[in-house]
């Protein structure tokens, strides 16, 4: 496993850290299954765990707790808050009110005193920057957090939010969580730069992009991925972003065969290879899934087969615009771009 620093925070993170969206009914994964998968992460060298309150209304949080029970220090704890929790209107979001209840909500369902990362999971337009970030500078003052971040945020907010931390003299986002793969590398053009720019540690969700660059879907298989049956849009090959990508992958697996890896371990050592990167989020449902990933712990991509990857999908390239979340909302609101 290789390690990295987390932004200018001095934390040492493993470069693979462990995502436990797929812990529960999302997932369909036990406790006794998350926690064999948590076991295996962690002698393998991985030592972030990612999860959040919105994965099964904190189911993922509770079964991560029992998880890490008796071994809490030894391993960098992430969670997020601002999404939408039952249908109270007022549980969700980035105010101070919400932020505070659902950290504390996360710090029992964790059993657990503090979280190492407290991420604002989507940027919430409803709120400004000045209440957000004050009221997680008093969290972080408290003890609860020990640093905060963002996630899935477009690049002119996470330039905005730096502005504001200086001018309000208060705490400071220090890390993204943006979504990245080969496959969707948009955020190459104007993410990472900025992420680069401010110093941001990136922990990017996605890399084998819902399944596409698992080695599952593929020319002439049927599709039986568990995010297939969830989403089966994203791979409809009817629709051209998915024959798209579809003809992409199976230009990618040429280019893997022949470098002797696995479409795994090009997949993640694409995104690890990016030096804005700080390490690439995992989500296994089973151990098996776990092992295939971690195998690209070590993976080095060279020159030429990341020449070759760019061939095939070109620099800031997003194979399916569609499926973007840092979307500005008036791109997707007429009345937000109408007088």
């Amino acid at each position: 496993m290789q390690y990295r620093t987390l932004g200018r925070t001095g934390v040492q993170v493993s470069t693979l850290a462990l995502g436990a969206m797929n812990f529960g009914a999302i997932g369909r994964t036990t406790q006794d299954e998350a926690t064999a998968i948590v076991d295996a992460a962690l002698e393998a060298g991985v030592n972030l765990i990612d999860t959040a309150d919105f994965y099964g209304e904190g189911e993922s949080e509770e079964m991560v707790g029992k998880a890490i029970a008796g071994r809490r220090d030894d391993l960098v704890l992430a969670t997020k808050a601002t999404m939408p929790i039952g249908e109270e209107r007022n549980h969700r979001g980035s105010s101070r009110r919400w932020l505070y209840k659902a950290l504390d909500d996360s710090l029992r369902r964790l059993g657990v005193d503090h979280v190492d990362l407290f991420q604002i999971h989507r940027w919430d337009p409803t709120t400004t920057d000045e209440e957000t970030l004050s009221a997680l500078t008093d969290l972080q003052r408290a003890g609860k957090i020990r640093y905060f971040g963002s996630s899935t945020f477009p690049a002119y907010r996470i330039v905005q939010a730096q502005w504001a931390a200086r001018e309000l003299r208060v705490g400071r986002y220090v890390t993204e969580q943006p979504s990245y793969s080969i496959l969707q590398r948009g955020i190459e053009s104007h993410v990472l730069p900025v992420t680069q720019e401010y110093g941001l540690g990136v922990l990017v969700w996605s890399p084998l992009a819902s399944g596409w660059l698992s080695g599952a879907v593929r020319k002439g298989q049927e599709v039986a991925t568990s995010r297939s049956k969830v989403l089966p849009e994203r791979f409809d090959l009817s629709i051209p972003s998915n024959q798209a990508r579809s003809e992409a992958v199976e230009r990618l697996a040429e280019v893997a065969d022949q470098a002797g890896l696995t479409l795994i371990q090009l997949a993640l050592g694409f995104v690890n290879a990016h030096p804005a990167v700080t390490a690439a989020l995992i989500g296994p449902r089973t151990l098996e899934h776990l092992h295939s990933q971690l195998a690209a712990a070590d993976t080095v991509l060279s020159a030429d087969v990341l020449d070759a990857i760019d061939e095939i999908v070109a620099p800031g390239t997003d194979l399916a615009p569609q499926e973007k979340f840092d979307t500005p909302p008036a791109l997707l609101d007429a009345s937000l771009r109408r007088r």
